[in-house]
């Protein structure tokens, strides 16, 4: 993804909500993109498919899948991506799965879409998606409707979707909201498992720094529509560079460590109106470690180490007062 910008009208001018992002993925990698409620994480994976909801639009930026850039595909074309290529897991299964069909028949309608097949043999592959998310008596669990299955069930159905065409990269936008801790930990394996044997790449979206800690090789984080941080995520556990991951990291509660005054550790403040956005960085509102610039230049993202990056003066200076010193 190269400087990815979307944009939704509000009162009457376009306001962006994801703004110059910038990140790449390898064959094989499990990466987390995570942020607040807001950030524009969901929104991302929707650009990656062209399923913006409108009004809003992608306004600039590329999308390489290999070198080709979807953004510039035709629809038809672009048909030809979704599923197939790319899979999508949303985060609210009950909501995912039409209601009023069987998981059989809704597992081998998305076979049947990418793959030639005939409605046997899309029930034969149902049966084996089933089988590789791990859902016990899969031959009978074909029959049942979503609401005979358990939430962890209907997560495992979504995935088993996602992955009817074998594809390369999968989104999994929050795929262990409203699940308890142990379904979560099944889940989260369950991909992992899937990455190793399938040699898929993982965009895994999140809010919970500990699903990421669990599952993930690398962690981007957003910050009201731009990426405020990219590191490994044993580098950004061990040494987060940016304010911003500091304090989410500080705000994650730990056994043994109490609380002041009985509070738990929160981010002062509220992730900014994108139609307000305040002038300079971002986040400077509510930064403990604001600095005179921060208010007054937006910040590059800066070379923390070779492997670490981070959009915070703290580790360079902005362009208008290198334009002074030249």
């Amino acid at each position: 993804m190269e400087n990815l910008t979307i944009e939704f009208p509000v009162a009457g001018r376009s306001v962006p909500v994801v703004r110059g992002l910038s990140f790449a993925i390898d064959r094989g990698e499990f990466v987390g993109l995570a942020g607040e409620s807001g950030s524009g994480k969901s929104l991302t994976a929707l650009a990656i498919l062209r399923l913006v909801p409108p009004p809003g639009r992608i306004t600039g930026g590329r999308v390489l899948l290999d070198g080709v850039d979807l953004l510039a595909l035709p629809e038809r074309g672009m048909r030809r991506v979704r599923g197939a290529r790319i899979g999508l897991v949303l985060q609210e299964p009950m909501t995912a799965l039409d209601p009023v069909f069987t998981v059989g028949d809704q597992i081998a309608e998305a076979v049947r879409a990418h793959r030639e097949l005939s409605r046997r043999e899309a029930r034969t592959e149902a049966v084996r998606l089933l089988e590789l998310v791990a859902i016990p008596d899969a031959a009978r669990r074909l029959k049942d409707y979503p609401h005979q299955l358990s939430g962890g069930q209907r997560q495992r159905v979504l995935i088993a979707m996602a992955l009817a065409a074998r594809p390369e990269l999968l989104l999994a936008d929050e795929p262990t909201t409203a699940l308890d801790v142990t379904i979560q930990a099944q889940i989260l394996e369950l991909l992992e498992r899937l990455r190793r044997e399938l040699g898929l790449a993982i965009l895994l979206i999140t809010h919970d720094l500990a699903v990421v800690a669990e599952t993930c090789e690398r962690l981007l984080v957003m910050y009201a529509g731009e990426l405020v941080e990219e590191a490994p995520v044993t580098e950004l556990f061990a040494r987060p560079a940016h304010p911003y991951t500091r304090l989410l990291l500080a705000a994650v509660p730990r056994l043994g460590q109490p609380a002041a005054r009985g509070q738990l550790p929160t981010i002062p403040g509220q992730v900014p109106d994108p139609a307000a956005l305040p002038s300079g960085c971002a986040f400077h509102p509510r930064c403990p470690e604001v600095m005179d610039v921060c208010p007054c230049f937006a910040p590059d993202l800066y070379t923390v180490t070779a492997i670490q990056l981070a959009r915070c003066f703290l580790y360079g200076e902005p362009a208008a007062e290198r334009r002074v010193a030249e």
